[in-house]
């Protein structure tokens, strides 16, 4: 019986490892997917039906905000010169609060995407003398303004997270990582269990 009892337990361990993962996975993009198209779809405003009720069509709000982005994408390359985005970007700044919600999710934006990606430098930092070392993201090689000549800015994100911690650290504690951004930043976030 209990060899049997092992052998069941073992089955229902594996299943969890198989399934948990992938139904994890797939009910969070179902869930934001949802959530994210409800909010944005127009259909129950544009489309009736003969007796007057809306007509909800799904996935029409995520394709509204892609064509959104696409045609965003087109105007502010080809038409949008830079003295226009600099006047734009002024009056941003001049609005307080607005203008701290849009310039830091306009930073944490473009650290993932953009011409100008800020966690594309993973680092190994040594933490103190017994050896304990933390994978992070070189963002600031010149601290000058804060007159810290010999050190730099290291972004550490935390496991499981996607919050994390910024650290200023001796420029001789950090060394380079020979992988990828997005291989060092699913390395750290999976809490070292993914496979680089």
């Amino acid at each position: 019986m209990n060899k049997i009892f092992r052998i069941l337990l073992n089955y229902l361990i594996n299943g969890a490892i198989v399934i948990l993962p992938l139904g994890t996975a797939t009910f969070l993009m179902v869930w934001i997917f949802s959530k994210v198209d409800a909010a944005l779809n127009l259909s129950g405003v544009l489309w009736v039906d003969q007796f007057g009720h809306p007509q909800y069509i799904p996935g029409l709000g995520i394709v509204g905000v892609l064509l959104i982005f696409l045609v965003s994408g087109i105007i502010f390359t080809n038409f949008v010169t830079e003295p226009i985005y600099n006047w734009f970007s002024k009056w941003m700044k001049r609005l307080p609060v607005f203008n701290f919600f849009y310039t830091s999710i306009k930073d944490l934006t473009e650290a993932f995407v953009g011409d100008e990606k800020k966690f594309n430098e993973p680092v190994i930092v040594e933490m103190n003398d017994f050896g304990m070392k933390k994978i992070g993201f070189l963002t600031q090689k010149d601290l000058s303004k804060l007159n810290l000549l010999e050190d730099v800015a290291v972004y550490f994100p935390l496991s499981y997270s996607f919050a994390g911690q910024l650290c200023i650290v001796k420029a001789e504690r950090v060394k380079s990582l020979n992988i990828s951004g997005a291989e060092a930043m699913k390395f750290v976030v999976s809490g070292g269990v993914s496979h680089l």
